[in-house]
Parts: structure tokens; C-alpha cells; sequence
């Protein structure tokens, strides 16, 4: 794990408060090497999603894998052009969903909430094994439904590029501009004490 920020991020986030590097040295570049993600370090990725948090630990976040030309090809098959000019490089897509129904067959009222903290943890992990993610919601979800098989009580939530950092210029030009770390709205602006303002 990096114990102190990249130039690049360095250049781009300035934390207001002191935290672990790893949380603003985790970014979503578009550029990806064609680099095989070996078995064992994806596996590293899911087992930290395994330990995410979730209601009455019901841990309704599920990830469908493509790895294989044959898999990765029908991801293609939903995603948008404007995602597929730079995700198609990456050599692991995954599509997170989340199952909508407690074990009970009641609504589970945080699927959504609990599947985006596997994503979290999943992509800080990532970044821990010198990985990089990009999810992204540029797709047909009723096409990846019927594509993957998708069961109706299932939520569509991202499908997520993850694999190798690429060179810059491997993009197409009107991309490469914005393959930095982006920065974000201080603390201020989204906390609230004692009642919404």
C-alpha cells in the first residue's frame, strides 16, 4: 500500500484533514494496459468487498465477472459506445447488482447502499494491489439483464473496468485531458449537524 501520495495525485488532492493515503490516491483512470489480472489478486478484490458492512448482514452485493474473450464480449454488447472506446483494453469487467429481497423475501430497504460500500472497499483494495477501477454507468441495463440472465429481483448497479494503469496516449485525444485525479468539494459542503440546511 502507498504510504504517501503520487506527484499526480499530490498535484490534483489536497486533503483538509489528515487520512490515510490511500483514500485520495484512489482514482478512476480511463487507461488501461492489456495486462492480465492474475486469479489471485482479483480474488484479493472480492474478498475485501466480502467484508463490507451491510444490513442485518444480508450482504446483497453480487458481482458477475468477465475475463474470458467469449464473457468480455458480451459485456461489450450493453456498455456505451463512449465507455467501450476505453474500457474494452481493460482485462476484467464486472457488473455489480444487488439482490432487492432480505433472505425473508421482504424489501431490503439499503441493497443499494450496502452494494455501493462493497464497490468501496473492492476498489480501495484494488488500488492496494496496484490496480486501477472505473466504474461506470454508461450502459444498457435492460440489455445486461437479458444478456447475463439477470433474475428481476435483482438491482443493476455499475459495471466496473479494473486491471493495469495505461499510458495517457493511449487514449483517444479528446480523453486524455481529463486522465487526472479529479479533486472534490470540501467536508463543509455536504455535512449537516442537527438538522438538513
Amino acid at each position: 500500500m502507498s504510504t504517501s501520495p503520487s506527484n499526480e495525485v499530490e498535484a490534483n488532492r489536497q486533503p483538509d484533514h489528515e487520512i490515510n493515503p490511500q483514500f485520495i490516491e484512489r482514482w478512476s483512470p480511463r487507461s488501461f494496459s492489456d495486462q492480465d489480472v492474475p486469479e489471485d489478486v482479483l480474488l484479493c478484490l472480492l474478498e475485501a468487498a466480502r467484508w463490507a458492512p451491510s444490513g442485518n448482514n444480508n450482504q446483497p452485493w453480487r458481482f458477475i465477472i468477465a475475463r474470458t474473450p467469449e464473457h468480455l464480449t458480451a459485456f461489450h454488447s450493453f456498455i456505451h459506445p463512449s465507455n467501450r472506446v476505453w474500457c474494452e483494453k481493460a482485462p476484467v469487467l464486472a457488473l455489480a447488482i444487488s439482490h432487492t429481497l432480505t433472505p425473508r423475501g421482504t424489501e431490503n430497504a439499503s441493497h443499494a447502499f450496502d452494494t455501493g460500500t462493497a464497490w468501496g472497499y473492492l476498489a480501495l483494495e484494488a488500488n492496494n494491489q496496484g490496480l486501477i477501477t472505473h466504474a461506470m454507468g454508461g450502459f444498457d441495463r435492460d440489455l445486461a439483464r437479458q444478456t447475463l440472465n439477470i433474475p428481476n429481483d435483482y438491482a443493476i448497479h455499475a459495471v466496473i473496468a479494473i486491471g493495469y494503469r495505461g499510458p495517457v496516449d493511449a487514449l483517444p485525444e479528446n480523453l486524455r485531458e481529463r486522465e487526472v485525479p479529479s479533486s472534490r468539494n470540501e467536508v463543509s459542503t455536504f455535512t449537516y449537524f442537527g438538522k438538513f440546511e
